[in-house]
């Protein structure tokens, strides 16, 4: 077994033990009504537009995401959360430096020992989330559960859901498609862009993630046989019928989207597998980005 199925696979542990630390965690996490600027990485910033959509749809407050690199000084922000598993990402660290003494800062992080530690103002440690992996699973859906259950919109049914997405045969065919398009809305647009990286990280595959409304804006017109469109959430209205006249494979969330997220991790080791790729290992890719002068 490859480190990054033994780590998918331990979501479930890890989810329950995020959800009964939030309340201990939570004076270091964003407060009602604060300004948020969350940011991150990659996987990371996939993370962050999840929960910022979450959080201010469900009225926690006004709350942006952000790609480090392309985080905007010239906002005024009440905390900068920042999520990077290793604790060494330079855009991260480079934003967090900037920031100090001006902006309260929180990092939520799988490392106690890396640099993150000494530049944020506060911050979270999930350890027993933290991965040999390169590809990113359990760190990033723990952090996102550990944020709901501080927003209070953690469903009971979110551990046995990730039970079930790790237990159910994947749909028949699913692997042999030779395009993949993910689908969400509000918050799980950022679980449809991440389960696409997994699919390029892991796999090396075509794939692409949008808003289920963009979708028909354009995008659907290279939808055909042996493409797969994956929703997370509820589809609009007639958008299934849409992606099954194409000739397409049309997969419908009917998990917690999180959990969903867990079957789409699945499904890339699941790709690679076929294709002779090592998963823990993608190319070109390293545990953490360092950049050096």
């Amino acid at each position: 077994m490859t480190y990054v199925e033994d780590e998918l696979n331990s979501q479930p542990e890890c989810w329950t033990r995020a959800a009964a630390d939030a309340s201990d965690a939570g004076a270091r996490l964003p407060e009602p009504g604060e300004r948020v600027a969350v940011v991150g990485c990659g996987t990371s910033y996939f993370m962050a537009q999840a929960y910022a959509a979450l959080r201010e749809g469900t009225g926690g407050g006004e709350t942006d995401a952000f790609a480090a690199s392309e985080f905007p000084h010239g906002r005024a922000y009440d905390r900068i959360l920042a999520l990077t598993r290793s604790g060494t990402t330079t855009e991260v660290l480079d934003l967090l430096e900037r920031t100090r003494g001006r902006t309260r800062t929180t990092a939520i992080t799988a490392d106690p020992d890396t640099p993150v530690i000494t530049v944020a103002d506060d911050v979270v440690v999930l350890d027993y989330a933290d991965e040999r992996s390169v590809v990113q699973t359990r760190f990033a859906t723990t952090a996102l559960t550990l944020l709901r259950a501080h927003l209070g919109r953690h469903p009971e049914t979110a551990v046995a859901d990730a039970r079930t997405a790790l237990a159910d045969d994947l749909p028949e065919g699913l692997v042999a498609s030779s395009q993949f398009t993910f689908l969400g809305r509000g918050w799980t647009v950022g679980l449809a862009n991440e389960a696409a990286l997994k699919m390029r990280e892991a796999s090396l595959s075509w794939t692409e993630a949008y808003p289920a409304m963009e979708y028909r804006h354009g995008p659907i017109s290279v939808t055909t046989t042996g493409t797969a469109t994956w929703m997370f959430g509820e589809a609009p209205e007639g958008l299934a019928e849409q992606v099954r006249a194409t000739g397409a494979h049309w997969i419908e969330g009917r998990l917690d989207p999180l959990a969903e997220l867990v079957r789409a991790q699945r499904l890339a080791v699941a790709v690679a597998a076929t294709r002779g790729l090592d998963p823990d290992r993608p190319r070109h890719l390293t545990r953490s980005v360092i950049l050096t002068p």
